[in-house]
């Protein structure tokens, strides 16, 4: 049996496939999204949650979605939250669920959630960030602001005191 041309996407054992048909026949790349992300168990979610209410931001309740957006598309888990706060003061600012400022400010997404989603896999899939460090994607996310790298790295560390790379 053959399938349409075009795109697909199932979900076998719990964990969410995408695919493509191609002559009739169906290809289908394992991805981690819905893959579970035990917050009891990560430290990192506590550290983020935390850090979010210390800066009276709305994004506490969005933690686990940082987390898995940045382990899935192999981010510093510091690299969203710290754009987030200088570019929306942590969400409490700018265009409906666009925390990080997204093309100037000027797009606007379904839910937060879409728009971290959306902007992790930007960082790491388009040629302008593909393959750089958080170092290496800072100046080219905000260029016109020469002090923007610092500014987004002391939110990092405020995070966790580990070395930016």
């Amino acid at each position: 049996m053959g399938y349409p041309m075009g795109m697909l996407v199932s979900q076998i054992q719990g964990r969410f496939l995408a695919g493509v048909v191609i002559s009739g026949l169906a290809f289908f790349v394992p991805s981690i999204h819905g893959a579970p992300l035990d917050c009891s168990q990560d430290d990192r979610c506590s550290m983020l949650k935390s850090f979010f209410k210390k800066h009276g931001s709305p994004l506490h309740s969005q933690a686990e979605a940082f987390l898995k957006a940045a382990d899935e598309h192999k981010l510093d888990w510091r690299l969203l939250p710290g754009i987030a706060m200088v570019e929306t003061s942590g969400g409490k600012h700018g265009r409906p669920n666009n925390v990080f400022g997204w093309n100037s400010g000027r797009t606007g997404f379904k839910s937060v959630e879409a728009g971290i989603q959306y902007v992790a896999s930007r960082l790491a899939t388009s040629p302008i960030y593909r393959g750089r460090s958080a170092l290496g994607i800072l100046p080219k996310y905000n260029p016109a602001r020469a002090n923007y790298p610092s500014t987004v790295i002391r939110f990092m560390l405020q995070l966790a005191p580990d070395a930016v790379q």
